[in-house]
């Protein structure tokens, strides 16, 4: 049988506590790479599948700065584990900017320049995870605007004031404009500069080179990165599907014994043309696909009239879940939905306010993905959005301000809007109860 990017376990620790928290006080074995045979992810011998969530915002706890709080962290990483949440999706490069709802500091502060803090950051969580056998997925870049991202770097090149949809609400240009950084070599060049910096960077912690590290599961090219808009994108596919091949070839040539992703949205994100999102994804050097699902975002549901949207929600939900789980089965790659989020009932931002309507789709999404994954499809594992553990909004308007806590949602959105609260206790049980499914799976 062949592995993809095969590799012997290392060591760290993981105990749990009597009241369910982990605690870490002895050292034990930590388990490999995650590697793929076929459509299947694959972890010392038996199949991977988990239950993840996004935090973003990691490396940002971790950090010895001011934006820090490792004690939180650290709170938060044991929470996770005792529900079950063992991946997460984290960024790893955000770029300072004017940007009015970008979040402040950023990692990279100008092209070859780096916040140390946040780098120290990023060692120290993923020290921890190591130590609670926990994977991580690390994605180098945005296409949206709340953490620099693309615009950021399509600005520092041609000296154009960056684009702010928050402030223009010009969000085709936007995207447009986004869209300009596959194309231009500079900019490539200072994001490869990043990719390297963090792909070959010694943990100041452990001592391990990340490239090296199996807590490590995956390099992610962008979060959701887009050919362009859907209304003018279509030109400009090919540079596109051209940087998803050649980004993903060189990722892969620093770091082989871990895999690749490009943190796509699936259809959605590819010109809503599924063809073009199998045609983007082709390449070998990306290793598994994901896909992302936005029941409000794409108009499929309204929290606000929930009883006349939720039936017809759930089977635009199903359809597009079941097409990329097929895709994946043609093309032989496993797939994740790496994000998926719901509003709390009545569009409340408080934490304590009712999530029916959120724990009735995420046990529906779940059901399906369990059903596909026990029948031996592609599907391997989610990433909610998100995990809000802890943080309260620290704004009346509930908009992120520097200094604020952290809860999940990016400073562009309403701190509240989709993050799963720590005291939230019925979306929690659904959290749980779907990870003992998927995780009774992992031996055949």
């Amino acid at each position: 049988m062949f592995y993809r990017k095969l590799i012997l376990p290392v060591l760290a620790a993981l105990v749990l506590t009597a009241c369910g928290q982990t605690s870490i006080s002895e050292t034990s074995e930590q388990s490999g790479f995650v590697q793929v045979d076929g459509r299947h992810f694959v972890l010392d011998g038996e199949r991977y599948y988990f239950v993840g969530t996004n935090f973003w915002y990691g490396a940002y706890l971790g950090s010895p700065g001011p934006e820090g709080d490792r004690e939180r962290l650290l709170r938060e990483l044991d929470n996770l584990k005792a529900n079950g949440i063992t991946n997460l999706r984290v960024l790893a490069a955000s770029e300072s900017s004017e940007l009015m709802r970008a979040v402040q500091p950023a990692l990279v502060e100008e092209p070859g320049e780096y916040n140390d803090n946040l780098l120290k950051g990023l060692d120290f969580l993923l020290a921890e995870m190591a130590k609670r056998d926990m994977k991580a997925v690390l994605y180098m870049n945005n296409f949206w605007q709340w953490s620099g991202g693309m615009s950021q770097y399509v600005a520092w090149l041609t000296g154009e004031p960056v684009m702010d949809p928050d402030k223009t609400g010009e969000w085709n240009a936007f995207m447009q404009n986004s869209a300009r950084f596959y194309r231009m070599p500079e900019a490539q060049k200072w994001y490869r500069d990043v990719i390297k910096t963090i792909v070959t960077r010694t943990n100041s912690i452990n001592g391990r080179r990340y490239n090296e590290d199996p807590t490590v599961m995956s390099w992610q090219l962008a979060n959701e990165p887009r050919p362009g808009s859907d209304a003018d994108g279509r030109p400009y596919f090919e540079h596109f599907k051209n940087w998803i091949h050649e980004t993903a070839k060189y990722i892969d040539s620093l770091a082989p014994k871990q895999l690749v992703s490009t943190g796509n949205e699936g259809a959605m994100g590819a010109l809503r043309d599924i063809e073009l999102y199998r045609e983007a994804h082709e390449s070998p050097y990306v290793d598994y696909l994901t896909f992302h699902m936005w029941l409000k975002n794409w108009s499929w549901f309204d929290i606000h009239n929930p009883e006349a949207t939720y039936e017809s929600a759930m089977k635009e939900a199903y359809d597009y879940m079941n097409a990329h789980v097929d895709l994946a089965n043609e093309m032989g790659k496993p797939i994740v939905l790496s994000e998926f989020g719901v509003e709390r009932d009545q569009g409340r931002f408080e934490p304590g306010t009712s999530t029916q309507y959120r724990d009735d789709i995420y046990a529906a999404v779940f059901d399906l993905i369990h059903e596909r994954a026990a029948a031996g499809d592609a599907i391997a594992g989610t990433n909610f959005w998100t995990w809000g553990g802890s943080g309260r909004a620290g704004q009346s308007d509930f908009m992120w301000a520097e200094g604020d806590d952290y809860t999940g949602d990016p400073p562009q959105e309403a701190q509240g809007l989709n993050s799963v609260f720590d005291t939230d206790a019925s979306t929690l049980e659904v959290i749980r109860a779907h990870a003992e499914e998927m995780h009774a799976l992992d031996k055949p």
